[in-house]
């Protein structure tokens, strides 16, 4: 965790200079929108106008978590595994997707309950999933730590084999309830307000997992100004390890694509850990869970795609690059102002 303390804001100079190059091409000036905001933001993380993000890859981090057992979901942490191994395999959404979009998927067992025998799946398991959260802590503070720290060594992995952009992702059966519960104390809302249907619960499910939730905010009592505190006794290892994923963005300087509910949880809770890291995270989309734009809202950003997704794996996440490359493409070959002797837009003050 010491190596949080190199965390700095991304380079100024280097978005005002993508400003400059968006300002030059013949266009309105702005008129891509969040998209030219997005090259500006990644241009800051690279540390130069000349963007690349051709070196991409998806990691999903892959835990299991005890409040399965209190039925707040229609899946038992048997298709963790399942799906998992899916992933891994390379036959799931994410990997359909990624392939379209030229990306890579890795599949990381950071606490799944059982232990797969899958040659493609990467081990950094922490333990055999958390404990149930509506009867205690779901992991300790040192666990935590630990989980952190591998979504931060995957980071500096990447990057020293040559990736340039990182897609977040997770498998958890059970983990939109996690999520949930850590919103409900980062935001000060009750978990009434923001407590969504997950893969698909009817309602008397919804109305147990919002007891549920309730419970566990009562029985662990977290401190909403300890954002490892509330990760500890809230979460599970797949949030963990994505708060690691943002936190070694900032650290390793590598944008870090936010996908649905349980990423953006991550990148508040890394927020709350150090808040300049999130000069290092671009978003993809709005979940379609309640608290989806409350979430991006504290963090301080706005979606780039609005489609009522909740699929997870990084599949919205993945999702912004082919659309980040048709901007780029803009960017690097349309034609400049001063080319067709058109004189520039100025803005109107």
């Amino acid at each position: 965790m010491n190596r949080i303390i190199e965390i700095e804001p991304a380079d100024k100079s280097a978005y005002n200079a993508a400003e400059e190059r968006w300002g030059s091409i013949a266009k309105p000036l702005g008129s891509l929108g969040l998209f030219e905001d997005a090259v500006c933001r990644i241009a800051a993380v690279q540390g130069t106008p000349d963007v690349d993000i051709s070196q991409r890859t998806a990691v999903v981090l892959c835990a299991d978590n005890g409040v399965v057992r209190e039925g707040v979901s229609q899946s038992d942490s048997s298709v963790t595994s399942l799906c998992t191994r899916e992933i891994a395999e390379g036959r799931s959404n994410i990997n359909a997707l990624a392939k379209t979009y030229g990306a890579d998927v890795i599949a990381i067992d950071i606490g799944i309950a059982e232990d797969l025998k899958c040659d493609k799946l990467i081990d950094r398991k922490i333990a055999r999933g958390t404990n149930n959260i509506a009867a205690g802590a779901a992991m300790t503070r040192e666990e935590a730590e630990c989980a952190i720290c591998v979504g931060m060594d995957i980071v500096k992995e990447l990057k020293k084999s040559g990736i340039n952009i990182i897609v977040s992702g997770e498998m958890g059966i059970g983990n939109t309830t996690t999520s949930a519960a850590i919103a409900s104390v980062l935001l000060g809302l009750e978990p009434r307000e923001i407590t969504g249907r997950g893969a698909g619960l009817d309602s008397a499910g919804l109305a147990r997992k919002i007891s549920v939730i309730e419970r566990a905010i009562n029985v662990n009592r977290p401190d909403r100004n300890d954002p490892l505190n509330v990760l500890s006794k809230l979460g599970g290892f797949d949030i963990a390890g994505m708060v690691g994923l943002f936190l070694g963005g900032a650290v390793y300087h590598i944008p870090i694509v936010i996908d649905g509910m349980i990423s953006v949880v991550s990148a508040l809770l890394a927020k709350r850990i150090v808040s300049d890291c999130t000069d290092y995270m671009l978003t993809s989309h709005v979940s379609a869970e309640p608290v989806g734009k409350l979430l991006l809202d504290d963090l301080g950003l706005k979606p780039v795609i609005t489609a009522e997704m909740r699929l997870g794996e990084g599949t919205g996440g993945i999702m912004l690059l082919p659309l980040l490359d048709g901007a780029l493409n803009i960017y690097n070959n349309a034609h400049r102002f001063d080319e067709i002797g058109l004189e520039r837009y100025t803005e109107k003050k």
